[in-house]
């Protein structure tokens, strides 16, 4: 566990940077959208496609594919106890939609692929994708609806998803770059030198581009501007308690091969969704809320880290 936390010292080391560079005006929020899309276009697709081809056989994917079933029924127990907890504890209707998002989505490629290979290797990548798409599939689907919601002025029928956006999102680029490199993988064949050369140089600055944005974010939304209430709080236990808890419960019932649970779990503890902020202040929902809440989850995960890499690593 010490090692895994070194390496997660190494994470917030180089988020302290990024914030440090904010501070010194190197960087600025456009820096961090044109980072965003390095990494989502570019930089990890090729990271993807690399760690198909050369991390696993065919074998191995086969199995992977297995495990997909955990996430998904987590994700909506989670959310299911987000909705309970939400009306239990009497959050303001202005802003229970955000709550409810907060509490079961995670920050998946951000903070979780930047985090998961520090303490597994590139090898928890592929697992760490399954657990992705389900997170975004919720997303972009209860989550937006439920954050449009949380405007009053908002009529029900505009706060509806559509298809078409959703397939736009989950057929992203890194997505892509995944199906690629399991249709290379089945053929066989070796990744020509120039290819991989390539995708190694690039494909490497995936880890430090997003940690770059979130140091940016923290940097940006300013300490003294935060928050600390009953229902940041309450997101902080969803994202660090509740979240894992219910995955690690769910694999007594659909059993997964150990690391794919761990990357599961690590997965589920994330912080807050990096979307929040922009997507409340586009609806018109709390946003006030939604940054706080981002940011102490950010801030705190320093210290939940340490107590699940304990429990569950």
């Amino acid at each position: 566990m010490i090692a895994a936390y070194l390496n997660i010292l190494v994470v917030f080391a180089i988020i302290l940077l990024s914030y440090i560079l904010t501070w010194k005006r190197w960087f600025n929020s456009d820096i961090a959208d044109v980072f965003s899309k390095l990494v989502l276009n570019i930089t990890l697709p090729l990271n993807m496609f690399l760690n198909m081809t050369q991390k696993f056989t065919r074998e191995e994917f086969l199995e992977l594919f297995k495990g997909v079933a955990l996430p998904f029924v987590s994700i909506l127990i989670t959310f299911g106890i987000s909705f309970l907890y939400a009306k239990l504890t009497k959050v303001p209707i202005t802003r229970q939609g955000s709550f409810m998002t907060m509490f079961t989505a995670a920050n998946t490629i951000f903070m979780g692929l930047p985090v998961n290979m520090a303490v597994f290797g590139e090898k928890a990548i592929p697992y760490a994708l399954l657990y992705y798409i389900c997170n975004t599939t919720f997303f972009f689907t209860i989550g937006i609806m439920l954050i449009a919601k949380d405007n009053p002025e908002i009529n029900v029928k505009t706060a509806k998803f559509n298809w078409k956006k959703l397939l736009k999102q989950l057929m992203s680029p890194a997505l892509m770059g995944f199906v690629v490199g399991i249709l290379w993988l089945l053929t066989g064949k070796a990744v020509p030198k120039p290819l991989f050369d390539f995708s190694t140089y690039v494909g490497g600055m995936t880890t430090a581009l997003s940690l770059f944005v979130i140091g940016i974010i923290i940097y940006q939304t300013g300490i003294t501007n935060l928050k600390m209430n009953k229902d940041v709080a309450g997101v902080l236990l969803g994202r660090y308690l509740i979240s894992p808890l219910v995955v690690y419960l769910v694999s007594f019932i659909i059993p997964v091969p150990t690391l794919m649970l761990q990357v599961f779990i690590l997965q589920s503890a994330m912080p807050v969704q990096n979307a929040m902020p922009i997507l409340s202040r586009s609806y018109g929902a709390d946003e006030e809320f939604a940054t706080s809440s981002l940011t102490y989850s950010i801030l705190s995960y320093f210290v939940f880290i340490l107590v699940i890499l304990k429990l569950f690593m």
